[in-house]
């Protein structure tokens, strides 16, 4: 029987482990992505973690996987698709049909960004294309970049780019936004900010980075940097039933990571909250283990 079981080995994973590792717990980190440790990996370079500056994403993950592995957290391949609580225990069935039994669970699967599609989108990741412009809009100062997208991610994406690149275009299919109008108007007024709306995107293309966005109607944007915010999919479909989830399928959870289920806790990207980060995972993480850990001594 374990104490905790955590579902995701991405920073929050990680991070709720070691946490629950150092309480003396008896954990164990299931994993869909072999050796994975998140969307982190990704990136081409982490700027803003407190402490490590310019950290190669991929290897700030694994300096979190090793730090796990160092304590002696256990790991295990599987891809969790039912929970059910019976009495004090729940029970975690797996996409192999095998059962874990457990008194806790974190539950740290992550969200994933959704992406248009488009030709040039996967070639040019990391090499001018990015889902997070906190992430790395540093890297275009006093260059030219776009942002596609019409609810807040995009408008507040482009608020903060303007402050940052020379231009920004931002690039929505309607005519519209889904977005605050109080960011539209503050958008408005700025002066390096274009408006390209009722336009698709149709192509990236660049040489070794990005260099144009091609749209559908023909016109050709020239750019150095694509900021693609059209939205993110939480990895909550298991849990749907389970706990409550909010309009756009995040789980419930405040800070503590406690959910609306006893004994199960959210951490990371898939619950509600405005800012997600390496940063604010690993905190969650954090929390959820002490929330955990408090549970299981009641």
């Amino acid at each position: 029987m374990l104490d905790v079981l955590v579902i995701g080995s991405g920073p929050a994973g990680l991070s709720a482990a070691v946490y629950a590792k150092r309480a003396n717990l008896n954990v164990l980190v299931t994993e869909k992505v072999y050796f994975g440790t998140g969307q982190v990996a990704e990136s081409n370079q982490v700027d803003n973690y407190l402490g490590l500056p310019g950290t190669n994403g991929y290897d700030l993950g694994e300096k979190f996987r090793e730090h796990a592995v160092s304590l002696g957290v256990e790991f295990k391949d599987g891809e969790a698709t039912e929970f059910a609580k019976e009495g004090d225990v729940w029970k975690v069935t797996f996409k192999n049909g095998e059962i874990l039994e457990t008194k806790t669970v974190i539950y740290a699967a992550g969200a994933v960004h959704r992406h248009l599609g488009v030709v040039g989108e996967e070639e040019f990741g990391g090499r001018g294309v990015s889902y997070c412009a906190t992430c790395d809009g540093a890297f275009f100062k006093g260059k030219t970049t776009a942002v596609i997208g019409g609810g807040d991610t995009a408008l507040d994406d482009a608020l903060y780019l303007s402050d940052i690149s020379e231009k920004v275009y931002l690039v929505h299919r309607r005519s519209e936004f889904r977005g605050s109008a109080n960011t539209v108007e503050k958008l408005q007024a700025k002066e390096n900010v274009e408006f390209v709306l009722e336009a698709k995107p149709a192509k990236i293309t660049g040489e070794e980075k990005v260099a144009h966005l091609q749209l559908e109607d023909g016109r050709t944007l020239a750019v150095d940097g694509i900021f693609i915010a059209v939205g993110m999919n939480p990895m909550t479909d298991a849990v749907k039933g389970v706990l409550d989830l909010d309009q756009n399928g995040y789980i419930v959870a405040d800070e503590t990571g406690k959910t609306t289920a006893e004994g199960f806790f959210a951490a990371g990207d898939v619950r509600t909250k405005m800012l997600r980060q390496v940063v604010t995972a690993v905190s969650d993480g954090a929390n959820a283990a002490t929330s955990a850990e408090q549970y299981l001594k009641q």
